[in-house]
């Protein structure tokens, strides 16, 4: 009996360590299968994050492209608006002498004939400049601007000028379209 109880005692023992083994086994497969569940989830959270990331580096850059875009076309536009400015600078102090030339008085015959044809070039040199968008500043008698005009001189102002008013235009100044080419001489009253 004794054999016996030692067998079952043993047997016992033996199906409690395989109970302790199975019970084991099936808590490291559950512990197995969550670091499974969470291994996953850290590596799609991981992959969430760097694609986020991308994502706004895309954005980021297509944002600075399109805003490289307008810039490059604003300052294109800008080019294109004030194209000839030079040009036109070069052409004013010609303009100036054209005008002069035509407050000349003229006597004789042959002279004559030299005033129209001086007239007509200062006709035509006035047409090419208004349809190329050159405008004169208009000064005489305008309140004293100095966007528009440079004040070489200044004089009293009498009873019938106000302070600030300008009185006698030395040179004309011009305009070309919004941009002031060249500012005019003028003489204020003050």
């Amino acid at each position: 009996m004794a054999d016996q109880a030692k067998a079952k005692a043993r047997a016992t023992e033996t199906e409690t360590s395989q109970v302790k083994e199975a019970n084991e086994k099936v808590s490291e497969a559950q512990d197995t299968k969550e670091n499974q569940k969470e291994a996953p989830a850290d590596a799609l959270a991981e992959l969430q994050k760097k694609y986020d990331e991308l994502e706004d580096k895309y954005l980021r850059a297509e944002a600075e492209m399109q805003n490289m875009t307008k810039r490059f076309k604003k300052e294109q536009q800008q080019l294109l608006k004030y194209e000839g400015q030079d040009l036109i600078k070069g052409i004013l102090p010609v303009v100036d002498n054209l005008n002069r030339a035509l407050t000349i008085d003229v006597s004789e015959k042959g002279s004559d004939q030299l005033l129209k044809g001086i007239e007509m070039i200062s006709r035509d040199m006035q047409k090419a400049l208004t349809d190329n968008h050159v405008t004169k500043i208009e000064a005489l008698g305008q309140t004293f601007d100095p966007t528009l005009h440079q004040a070489v001189k200044s004089v009293p102002a009498t009873a019938d000028q106000k302070a600030d008013t300008v009185v006698e235009v030395y040179q004309d100044g011009y305009m070309l379209k919004d941009r002031v080419l060249r500012p005019a001489m003028v003489v204020v009253a003050q």
